[in-house]
């Protein structure tokens, strides 16, 4: 629900105004494009509104609040492509609990699986990313990342404990890294 910022430390991020046109910028590009259209075939369609422009007193990105929608944390994005990938992500929550109808995000299973899609499908562990985070592992990237970012945010779950979380986590791994819907492949 929550993504862990990316953002240099004390960069600042840039203001509410700046972050609402990159949003608007973001609702333009193609992947953003196809989810809003999925989650309204799904029956759960996404107005503008839906996406709010806020500063975040935590170091994180962006995140999905359930029946209202997505925030991003304009204090930690500096380029359009940060909100392009913030936006991308959360759209993935957004389309699990629509499709899902009882999705439970106090349940570590069911948090877990929606991590572990947006993380994969999202591009949030493409190579570049992990290699400007400072990760440069070549082989078996992708997943680690996954892995990593998905167990951030179970972390940040108050209930989702260390071991509850990991347990989850790997119960559905299988399953969930290979649901790639709406999309026929992961992108």
């Amino acid at each position: 629900m929550a993504e862990e910022a990316d953002a240099t430390p004390g960069s600042g991020g840039v203001t509410v105004e700046e972050c609402e046109r990159m949003i608007r910028r973001s609702l333009r590009t193609p992947m953003v494009k196809f989810l809003r259209e999925h989650l309204e075939k799904a029956g759960c369609g996404v107005g503008d509104n839906f996406f709010k422009a806020v500063n975040c007193s935590q170091e994180i990105a962006g995140g999905y609040v359930p029946g209202e929608g997505i925030l991003v944390c304009s204090n930690a994005m500096n380029i359009q492509d940060e909100v392009n990938q913030v936006v991308t992500h959360e759209l993935i929550h957004a389309y699990d609990e629509c499709r899902a109808k009882n999705l439970d995000w106090t349940n570590c299973a069911h948090h877990a699986c929606s991590e572990i899609r947006a993380g994969h499908l999202s591009g949030d562990c493409h190579y570049k990313r992990e290699f400007l985070r400072g990760y440069l592992k070549i082989r078996g990237h992708e997943q680690e990342c996954v892995r990593r970012r998905v167990m951030q945010s179970l972390k940040a779950n108050p209930y989702c404990s260390g071991a509850a979380a990991k347990d989850a986590m790997e119960a559905v791994w299988d399953i969930c890294y290979s649901d790639t819907k709406p999309f026929d492949r992961a992108p």
